[in-house]
């Protein structure tokens, strides 16, 4: 993007956010190899500008789905950071009361519904809330963030299709890290691009180049107003790489030799440090910046060690015909 168009105190913020959501990471690939998360990690590391430029322009009332790869998308959604890792370590105070953990993180009070381990599920989750803000006529939006993929399985198909014959008001994000879990998404993808098929179905769609923060929110930005003022669904296909493995401990051997390494050149975070740079900010500062997100996020890794677990009698809560089950005797 050209320098000289750039709002650079807009950029530096965004920035900031990424460190953030990279150390958030970091942090929890560190609980769990020290076995204080159990369960998958699915980091998003070179993913961070999808979720800084779709999810800060949303209103907190705007409603947002995730992948299993969605920690970045929920702190970017407004989530609170000590909250979300105490749900990682399944912890009381927990954002889901510990029950959640990595794959299905949700914080209602900012509007994020949840991220989910089933490929491509919450696309039809997302049309499901889209119809539900039609019927009651409100203006909020919906956003669907999911995987290169889950472009090939049935949820796809359904869920466009159910948002372009009812003219709901979400937003598909294919956030396409050229992997879908250990296979080259291309290999096993028929048809020229990933947006044809959105566009088979009736929905206008762009593509973005992924690891360019103010260019994906500035086009989340236009299809987002076009969708409240009641255009009907959209299609925006940003183009990322996963530069790490599918979850924390895959070595991602299937990739081709040197095909990652060549790749950190194009690092969104770093991306924006140039950008930054070129603009005056100095080095200084941005080490300031990067060391402040490790400090919030060391303090919540910290906070969530030492966080007391759940009561055994908390498992019978937001649980459905919970009277019809006796809790356990002495709880």
């Amino acid at each position: 993007m050209n320098q000289a168009n750039l709002d650079m105190a807009r950029l530096r913020e965004r920035h900031r956010l990424m460190l953030r959501i990279r150390a958030f990471e970091e942090a929890a690939i560190r609980a769990a190899d020290n076995k204080l998360v159990l369960g998958a990690i699915h980091p998003s590391v070179g993913q961070e500008a999808v979720a800084a430029g779709v999810c800060v322009p949303l209103r907190k009332d705007d409603l947002l789905l995730s992948t299993h790869r969605g920690h970045g998308h929920t702190l970017a959604k407004g989530a609170d950071a000590g909250a979300m890792m105490r749900e990682l370590f399944g912890r009381e105070g927990g954002n889901c009361g510990g029950k959640g953990g990595s794959m299905h993180i949700a914080d209602f009070d900012v509007g994020m519904l949840g991220a989910n381990g089933v490929v491509g599920a919450n696309i039809n989750i997302a049309a499901g809330a889209a119809h539900a803000i039609k019927l009651r006529g409100g203006d909020q939006i919906t956003v669907c963030i999911f995987g290169d993929g889950a472009v090939n399985r049935g949820p796809f198909l359904e869920g466009l299709n159910w948002a372009a014959a009812f003219k709901l008001p979400v937003l598909f994000v294919c956030e396409d890290n050229g992997y879908a879990s250990t296979t080259k998404s291309l290999v096993v993808t028929g048809g020229s691009d990933l947006s044809a098929r959105a566009e088979a179905l009736g929905l206008p769609t762009e593509s973005v180049d992924g690891n360019d923060v103010m260019a994906v929110e500035e086009t989340a930005l236009r299809l987002g107003a076009a969708i409240r003022a009641g255009a009907g669904p959209r299609f925006l296909h940003a183009r990322t790489y996963r530069l790490l493995g599918h979850t924390s401990v895959d070595p991602a051997k299937y990739r081709p030799a040197g095909e990652a390494d060549g790749k950190w050149a194009d690092d969104p975070i770093q991306r924006a440090a140039d950008l930054l740079a070129a603009a005056g900010i100095s080095e200084d500062d941005l080490k300031s910046d990067a060391s402040a997100a490790e400090i919030e996020m060391q303090a919540a890794y910290d906070d969530a060690a030492s966080a007391p677990w759940p009561s055994v009698r908390a498992a019978y809560d937001d649980v459905q015909d919970v009277g019809a089950v006796p809790a356990p005797q002495g709880l």
